[in-house]
């Protein structure tokens, strides 16, 4: 028996014009008026957005607690228009009260339960600190007065700074010295081979008892207000 012939497929009338909604007018381009230029897309920094994971609980208490050396180091980080940038990150590094770069362990501690990172145990001085900017830009760390680093005749004084912001593609590294060590600053290595007005970028100022202010500037005002603060090359 001969098998049927296949129906043939079903055929979809499409309405003819453009579909709902659109619409053609002939007469555009006619003119040759060039059309009207585009509002530019708004800018959206792409972060990271270093704020939201990386601190811990007491980051900014280097110094044991209660210690009675205790300074306290705080400023404000500000972008080239001279506004406060807020979610960046600043870690402290510095050596230990006999010179030492090695640090005590337990910055960040954590719950053995939980999980959850609890910080360092109050007493151990670990040199080390980290510390987000807030809505203002600012900061603050309590921590030991700085010392020079062992097997480093020269060097004076200071707290080694690592700098994170969202924006920025790498990290910046920089230094905070100490006004109560001028004569020691003479001889330092890095400050020895900066202009007066660079070598300023690098020098908390006195704000109170056991108190410093340190600005960090990102870019030179426009105006020439203030310099932009010196970045190091790490290696």
């Amino acid at each position: 028996m001969p098998r049927p012939a296949p129906r043939p497929a079903a055929r979809h009338d499409l309405p003819h014009g453009p579909p709902q909604g659109l619409s053609h007018d002939p007469s555009d381009g006619a003119s040759g008026a060039p059309p009207a230029p585009l509002a530019p897309t708004p800018a959206q920094t792409v972060g990271p957005f270093y704020g939201y994971a990386l601190p811990f609980p007491g980051g900014g208490q280097i110094a044991p607690a209660g210690h009675p050396g205790t300074v306290t180091v705080h400023g404000c980080v500000r972008d080239g228009a001279g506004a406060p940038v807020p979610d960046a990150l600043l870690e402290f590094w510095q050596a230990g009260p006999d010179g030492s770069l090695t640090g005590a362990p337990g910055s960040l501690r954590r719950d053995p339960v939980t999980g959850a990172v609890i910080g360092r145990n109050g007493v151990d001085f670990t040199g080390f600190g980290r510390v987000p900017t807030d809505a203002d830009g600012h900061y603050v760390v309590r921590t030991l007065p700085a010392t020079a680093p062992a097997g480093c005749p020269d060097a004076a004084p200071y707290l080694a700074v690592c700098l994170f912001a969202r924006g920025l593609l790498h990290h910046l590294f920089t230094r905070v010295y100490f006004p109560e060590h001028t004569t020691a600053h003479a001889a330092d290595p890095l400050l020895a081979r900066l202009p007066a007005e660079r070598a300023k970028t690098l020098l908390a100022r006195p704000d109170g008892p056991g108190r410093y202010r340190f600005d960090v500037h990102l870019q030179q005002a426009e105006d020439g207000t203030y310099e932009e603060t010196v970045f190091l090359a790490f290696r």
